[in-house]
Order: C-alpha cells, then sequence, then structure tokens
C-alpha cells in the first residue's frame, strides 16, 4: 500500500538512472526553520530558516541528488512557483522562497538533476501524485554503511506520530556514513543487506571516504509555532536521526533537518518535539525497508 498524504503539503518526485529530486510543496502561510548539523551541507536558503532571519514562510522543500550540481533543481521549483504567482511579494513580484538540499549520489559523475528535474519533481507534486517510498525522488540513488567501505541500499521514508491534537509527519532521505539502527539499536544495515542486495557496480568505498554521504528530513507539523519553535523542532528531528543512525552528524555527512509547521492545531511543544524525534527515526529506518504504509500513534 502506498503512504498516506504528508500531512496538507504535497510531494512530487522525479526518479532519473541512480539519481532524483523530491519537491515538498507546503500550504500558504507555513512557517519553516532548520538545523545543520553534519559538517559537509549541500544547501540553498537554510541560512534564511536561521530564527533570527525576517523571513518566516517558505514555498518549497527540494531535496535532490547529486551534490552542489544538484541545487539547481531548485532553480526549477522556483521559476514554476514564480510563474504561478507564488512568493514572497516583493514590489518587481513574488520571490519564492525555495530551500534546498543536495545528497551526494553517482550523478555527480554521470549527470545531477537539473532545473528541469526540479520542475517536474514540482508538477508532479502539483498534480496531486501519489507519495511514494524507497529508492525514488531523491533517495533513488542513495546508500548506507559508507564508514564500513559499503554501500548498502538507502533510500526515501516517511512515518507519523500524533502528539495530543496535533500531528507529526517526517519524510527522510537515507544516505548515510553510518549504518541504519532498527528499535533495538542493531544494524538494519551495515551487515548483511536486509533491504535488498548490494548496489551494484563499484559500491564498495574506502573507509571514511569524505563528501560521499547525507542524509536529509523535512519535519512537517499542522501545529500552530513561531519560528523559534519551529527551530527546537528541527533539533528533535536531528536527535531523532542521530537514534537511528551509527555514526551520524560526522564531518563527511551534510545531514540537516528541515521543519515546517502550517498552523492549523494547538499542541504542546516538547510533546510535539519528542514525538518528532520518533517519527524522524522511524522514517529513516522505513528508508531501507522498502515501501509500506507507515504506522500512525
Amino acid at each position: 500500500m502506498s503512504p498516506p498524504a504528508l500531512l496538507s503539503a504535497s510531494v512530487g518526485h522525479w526518479t532519473g538512472d541512480g539519481t532524483g529530486v523530491t519537491v515538498i510543496l507546503p500550504p500558504p502561510g507555513t512557517v519553516a526553520s532548520a538545523e545543520v548539523r553534519g559538517g559537509a551541507p549541500a544547501s540553498r536558503e537554510t541560512a534564511l530558516l536561521d530564527p533570527t532571519r525576517m523571513v518566516t514562510r517558505t514555498d518549497a522543500v527540494v531535496l535532490s541528488g547529486g551534490s552542489a550540481f544538484g541545487l539547481s533543481a531548485a532553480d526549477g521549483v522556483a521559476a514554476l512557483l514564480r510563474e504561478r504567482g507564488t512568493g514572497l511579494a516583493t514590489p518587481y513580484g513574488p520571490v519564492p522562497i525555495v530551500v534546498g538540499l543536495s545528497l551526494f549520489d553517482a550523478s555527480v559523475r554521470s549527470g545531477p538533476p537539473d532545473a528541469a528535474a526540479g520542475r517536474r519533481a514540482a508538477l508532479a507534486a502539483l498534480d496531486g501524485a501519489a507519495l511514494t517510498t524507497g529508492r525514488v525522488g531523491a533517495g533513488a540513488g542513495a546508500t548506507t554503511g559508507h564508514w564500513r567501505g559499503r554501500a548498502d541500499p538507502g533510500g526515501l521514508g516517511v512515518a507519523q506520530r500524533t502528539a495530543g491534537g496535533a500531528t507529526v509527519a517526517v519524510l527522510a532521505v537515507v544516505n548515510s556514513w553510518g549504518d541504519v539502527l532498527g528499535d533495538d539499536a542493531r544494524p538494519l544495515t551495515g551487515g548483511p543487506p536486509v533491504a535488498g542486495p548490494p548496489v551494484p557496480g563499484p559500491a564498495a568505498r574506502p573507509f571514511g571516504a569524505p563528501g560521499l554521504n547525507t542524509t536529509l528530513a523535512v519535519v512537517l507539523t499542522d501545529a500552530r509555532l513561531a519560528k523559534p519553535d519551529c527551530f527546537l523542532l528541527a533539533q528533535s528531528g536531528n536527535t531523532g536521526l542521530a537514534r537511528a543512525l551509527h555514526p551520524a552528524h560526522s564531518r563527511f555527512d551534510g545531514d540537516a533537518v528541515v521543519s515546517l509547521a502550517t498552523g492549523v492545531a494547538d499542541a504542546d511543544l516538547d510533546l510535539l518535539r519528542a514525538a518528532a524525534t520518533e517519527a524522524t527515526a522511524e522514517a529513516i529506518r522505513n528508508a531501507v525497508r522498502g515501501p509500506h504504509e507507515p504506522p500512525v500513534r
């Protein structure tokens, strides 16, 4: 079964040959923040999400393969949104606030996602495409266990939790230096692969190979949160990342979490943060388990 919609956001993928793009379009007025903990991020507009910066909204989050080259996928999303009149109002027309985060995959050498790929993923989101998980979109070329010189299959996963009257949903793309851990702290990856055979070709990588990793998560809630609260929610997402990956947040990862709040429900912030930690860890595990319907708790 396909996983449920990511709350009120629209999600679309473009999947290429061992790489891809995933675009998340939240509803208007969504408040956003982010926390980057990895030592090697490839990002766009994350500085704008700092709680001290002026703009509180975001119009899209673009996750892509291709490392820094793949950030150009966000250009296609920004152009499309501008055509549709979406963005921060300025005297010269709307300026879409598009956050971009990229992971390192083989497309760095063979052809990373570009603006056209980003546009196609955004159009899929606008068309109401069903949310699919596994080795699709930004997770198409993702692998794990790089610290062991392995390249076990990674991917894209989702999970959802409730906290009082609010809900937290997480989408994670796992391309980690470390192993993915189960609830019992035993590796789901890094030993004999459980999510499928090792990726074919020159998959093995040198111990500690730099710049070849990154796990990204988007934490979306329907709670009413201010921008500093969203930053705390992103921190809790990174706590969940550390629960499900070992090692996590290394110098060789671009690990980052974006948090989005649509402002519909009242919520206790600390309960919401606990739910975000749990949901992020579960979304990471689900990314290597393959397509499924995540539990709602």
